[in-house]
């Protein structure tokens, strides 16, 4: 008998990954998106339903097709700059969204839900290296958003017996070592493929912001997880569900953190390309170094992050980055 997952955003970056891994983990992945920034062509290892998360008559009807055993949520709108300038759209698309999908899985019955949350939950948490008992301390209306869907998947525990697993990370990166899919966002916002753009022509250069930080080469330190490590977590979150472990929060990263100078220092070795860069001054909101744990997850889930090394990440990214992407990206 097929065991259908859920997975909103199944068209986008980490939810096309996190499809399969499910297949290759022995389910039949769901997709549910409305290609607002996904890729139909990203969608190959399960059945495709297009609809949005404000329509809950659709909601309905792909449940009952599918009778899903748990939802992995990953659709969102996830641009800070964004978050700052529209707030409201935020407080819609993901609060609410997010609601209507939580309220359509318990009306089928279906009682876990695995979250991918963000580390900008936790707000500017500079220095340290954050885990589950941070303080969670918001900026803008993506953490706070991303906060209050946290918040409403322990209410609904506390009420109606959902169980939830959440992520919580920082920077995604890298891609399917296979290439069947990757990071392909238009417009791009990520270092990585902004500097492989970079390299190929695509732009002209790549814009460091600020290289007088307090840190070892005077540029900002960031935290990166490898896509495919990120959703072998998720898989095994939803294990941890299946075990009947109960709810559970667990962060996601590598405990260092890599400066924007190291990452084209690296991507130079990678490809053996020169990297064209320019250098401007800060960004307002930056902060200096941004790195998260996961010995939480380490311990209880088994999962470390076997291919967030920088070369493996700029390596697999290259790769896919190469073989063309998507048609009509």
């Amino acid at each position: 008998m097929d065991r259908h997952i859920l997975v909103t955003g199944g068209a986008g970056y980490i939810g096309s990954h996190a499809c399969k891994a499910l297949k290759a983990a022995g389910y039949v992945p769901v997709t549910f998106d409305n290609l607002a920034t996904g890729w139909r062509a990203a969608v190959k290892f399960g059945p495709f339903e297009e609809g949005d998360l404000s329509d809950r008559a659709r909601l309905d009807e792909v449940f009952a097709r599918w009778r899903p055993e748990a939802v992995m949520h990953f659709a969102a709108l996830s641009l800070v700059g964004d978050a700052m300038r529209d707030p409201g759209s935020y407080w819609r698309v993901n609060v609410l969204g997010a609601l209507n999908l939580v309220e359509a899985a318990l009306a089928a019955d279906c009682r876990r839900f695995v979250f991918s949350s963000t580390c900008a939950t936790y707000g500017d948490q500079d220095g340290v290296i954050l885990d589950e008992q941070t303080p969670q301390e918001p900026l803008n209306a993506y953490g706070k958003s991303k906060l209050a869907i946290e918040q409403m998947l322990g209410d609904f525990g506390a009420s109606h017996g959902l169980e939830s697993v959440i992520f919580r990370y920082f920077n995604v990166a890298g891609a399917d070592p296979e290439a069947e899919v990757g990071e392909c966002h238009r417009p791009e916002t990520h270092l990585i493929p902004l500097m492989l753009d970079a390299i190929e022509g695509r732009r002209q250069a790549l814009t460091v912001f600020g290289t007088d930080y307090p840190t070892r080469d005077g540029t900002c330190i960031r935290d990166y997880v490898h896509v495919a490590d990120l959703v072998d977590a998720h898989v095994a979150g939803l294990g941890w569900l299946e075990a009947g472990k109960g709810s559970r929060v667990f962060c996601l990263g590598t405990g260092r953190g890599f400066s924007v100078r190291e990452v084209i220092d690296q991507s130079r070795a990678v490809t053996n390309r020169e990297v064209p860069v320019t250098f401007g001054t800060r960004r307002a909101g930056d902060a200096v170094s941004l790195v998260c744990g996961s010995e939480r997850a380490a311990h209880e889930l088994g999962w470390l992050p076997a291919r967030s090394d920088l070369a493996t990440m700029i390596a697999d990214a290259w790769r896919w980055h190469r073989s063309g992407g998507y048609d009509g990206a």
